[in-house]
Formats: structure tokens, sequence, C-alpha cells
């Protein structure tokens, strides 16, 4: 069973949520959480790298002097690869770097990264984010009076700009959505910041 205290604007603590840690499968999985960080990392590679071969540069193919009687090392194109201007020995071309995952996969890893940080003690949740105004200022005072100082992901419930607006400035502060929430984001980031909205949807929509 977790329990995890919810917080208002203040930091003061107002109530404590309760659920079972088989709503978010009972267990951490490594083996998964490692293959959904590589695919994700994989997935950033842009993999549009490439050189030009010896039949690709410009040069000619005439054999730059005779083979033997000169003394020097046989040489034939000035495009071979050992020579300034010439083509790569192992030519570089785009390729698709992308891996991929089941659905239901990536969902484990998910449930798994969101019970480390449950576990861990890096998961802080506020009853409301209510803004006077769109000043980053208010997030900041929000941030501080929860204990938040290393990077922090913040997951509403769903897109709200006043919020959003508030909150990009913030250092350390990644932006998404409950509904937008996997394994690399949640764990890149030292603390997961939630609404009790955005808590109950995860809890309720994680199997």
């Amino acid at each position: 069973m977790i329990e995890i205290p919810i917080y208002n604007q203040a930091g003061q603590e107002i109530e404590r949520f309760r659920f079972d840690e088989a709503q978010l499968g009972g267990e951490i999985r490594p083996a998964l959480l490692k293959q959904a960080l590589v695919m994700y990392h994989a997935n950033q590679r842009q993999g549009t790298v490439r050189t030009k071969s010896r039949g690709e540069v410009e040069g000619s193919t005439r054999k730059i002097y005779r083979q033997k009687g000169t003394g020097n090392a046989r040489m034939g194109t000035i495009r071979q690869p050992v020579r300034k201007g010439g083509g790569h020995a192992k030519q570089k071309l785009p390729k698709d770097w992308r891996l991929d995952m089941p659905k239901k996969a990536r969902r484990l890893a998910r449930n798994s990264a969101l019970l480390a940080k449950f576990r861990s003690d890096q998961v802080r949740v506020v009853d409301q984010i209510t803004l006077p105004e769109p000043k980053t200022r208010h997030m900041a005072v929000i941030f501080r009076n929860l204990g938040i100082s290393r990077s922090c992901l913040l997951a509403l419930p769903q897109h709200d700009p006043l919020i959003e607006r508030c909150a990009r400035n913030l250092p350390n502060a990644s932006l998404t959505t409950v509904a937008q929430l996997n394994a690399w984001d949640i764990l890149r980031n030292h603390t997961l910041l939630l609404t009790r909205d955005g808590l109950q949807r995860i809890v309720s929509q994680a199997t």
C-alpha cells in the first residue's frame, strides 16, 4: 500500500492519498525499464549523417604515376581514401535508428517508473494549482513551498496555457500531461509533481 501526502500551494499537508501498488503493476521491472530508456534515447537520434565514398568525390580515375620504378608506394586514383580529398573508406549513410516497443510494454515500463518514484519519495502532489496572474514567480513560489529544488517534471491533467506559461521559464522544470507520461520523462527528472486530479487519473488508468 502506498500512502502519499497531498499539499496545498503553501506547502502544508492537507490529507493523504492511499492506493495499492498492484494498480501500478506491483513490482519494478528493471529490464523493461532499460529497454524503454534505450528506445526513447535511440529515437532522439537524427541519423542524417552522410559522407562521400571514393566513387562520389571529384577527381580523375587516371593512375597518378606508373606502377613500378619510381620508388614510391604503388598508387592508383587520387580519389582513394588514403589521399587528401579522397572518399571515405567506410562511408556513412543516413540511417533510421528508431526502435519500437509494444504498447503494453511501454505502459508497463511507465508504471514501473512511476512505482519507483513513489517508493523513493520523489513524487509531490499538490491539491490544485491556481495562479493570480501569468507570472513565473508565482510558480517558483509553489515549487519552493513544496521543497522542489532539483529537476522536476510537472504532469498536468490536461493542457493549461496559463500554468504552462508560468512554468516553462523555470530552470530544470519540464512540462507534460498525464496522458503523455512515459518512462523516459519520469526517470530523467528527479521529482514528479502532480495535482490531485492527475494522481487520481494515473491510478485509475494505470491498468
